[in-house]
């Protein structure tokens, strides 16, 4: 008897539409240039296998992926940007430890200053569903990296610091008797024999 179920194909609807966009997005330029300075960071903190153990080059996201994936990697390239960010690094092959570490490695970035929003989510890398979003979050650690003081490697253009100023009360109370230019002068002059558009003429 023939079976009412249909059957669809792996990969099929929204999820594999917003999956293609997602790779679209994906740089692999971008990526090795973060997988560079990765390597160059490790070897700065000693960690030369580890360095050794990333791809010089990425011919597919799973490059990216797999050498990341248990968070190892993330957890020493933190430490070595800000010596005990990361107070333990799990070893061990259980899925939920690996994902401690990635998260770890994220709590890690909060704590220096980088944006919850430029940072990924765990599953975007362990379970591979947003790898350029993963790409996103290590140019944020590059970056706030140099604004922390961290002389190492750099990664990417510097983050821009707050220029503030403070003002005493006499520059202040100065500066309220000043009309600013953008509100305007009529420097004496009034309305008053001015039209806009046509006249009306009343007749008697």
């Amino acid at each position: 008897m023939p079976s009412d179920k249909i059957v669809r194909p792996r990969g099929y609807g929204l999820t594999a539409q917003l999956k293609k966009k997602q790779d679209a997005k994906f740089d692999f330029d971008l990526a090795e240039d973060c997988l560079t300075w990765m390597k160059f960071v490790l070897n700065d903190g000693d960690f030369t296998a580890e360095s050794s153990s990333l791809p010089d080059t990425i011919s597919a996201q799973s490059d990216l992926m797999m050498p990341l994936k248990d968070g190892t990697i993330l957890c020493k390239i933190m430490n070595v940007v800000k010596p005990g960010s990361v107070k333990k690094i799990n070893t061990g092959k259980m899925a939920f430890k690996q994902m401690e570490n990635i998260n770890n490695f994220l709590e890690g970035c909060e704590s220096i200053g980088c944006k919850k929003l430029d940072l990924f989510q765990t599953v975007d890398l362990y379970e591979g569903q947003n790898l350029p979003q993963v790409i996103n979050g290590i140019l944020a650690l590059g970056r706030k990296a140099q604004a922390i003081g961290y002389d190492g490697p750099e990664l990417g253009p510097t983050e821009a610091t707050e220029n503030k100023r403070e003002f005493s009360e006499e520059t202040l109370r100065a500066g309220q008797g000043i009309i600013g230019l953008q509100a305007g002068s009529n420097k004496g002059a009034s309305q008053a024999g001015q039209n806009f558009g046509k006249t009306r003429s009343i007749m008697d």
